[in-house]
């Protein structure tokens, strides 16, 4: 994921999150987990809020770059090319070339060893038309996100359906 936040001047910046994943459906909820030291984990702290774009695998160098240089000493948008989006919702910008985003306002902050894991209530899903599927829903297999293994630090596309969830397992019973 790539996490979008907005500086103390208002400058927009995002940042390569490895630590993520969706921890509630009701209310709908993500968790991201940054280092103190990390620049996007002060605007956090400060706006309260933060968006998750999750990039294509045709971005794949461009989110690599948002985990290699801090958007202290750079512009990572300028490096880039990718246009910051102010959201409508929360104070943080989200990046308009991504299919899909998520909008989020912090609704707990629980410090973990050398990390911090906020909890941001997604306020607004927004996904590019390109990315739905016929039932008007984000299609992973659309969307083609780029996944990260953190052991051996390579990124992967995803592979095809292996079958619909709470039924294959019943082949078993």
């Amino acid at each position: 994921w790539i996490i979008g936040t907005y500086d103390k001047s208002g400058k927009p910046n995002a940042c390569a999150v490895a630590w993520g994943g969706i921890s509630c459906s009701k209310p709908p909820c993500v968790g991201i987990s940054l280092r103190k030291a990390a620049y996007s984990h002060g605007n956090i702290m400060d706006k309260k809020a933060f968006t998750v774009n999750v990039p294509s695998e045709k971005y794949v160098k461009e989110a690599d770059y948002f985990g290699i240089v801090s958007g202290r000493n750079w512009d990572k948008f300028a490096k880039t090319g990718l246009t910051p989006v102010k959201s409508e919702l929360v104070d943080a910008p989200y990046i308009k070339e991504f299919p899909l985003v998520l909008e989020c306002k912090v609704i707990n902050i629980l410090e973990i060893g050398l990390h911090t894991q906020f909890t941001g209530e997604i306020l607004d899903v927004k996904c590019d038309e390109s990315a739905l599927g016929k039932d008007g829903l984000p299609d992973i297999e659309k969307i083609k996100p780029i996944l990260y293994d953190p052991e051996v630090c390579t990124y992967h596309g995803i592979g095809k359906c292996l079958g619909r969830a709470f039924s294959i397992g019943k082949q078993l019973s």
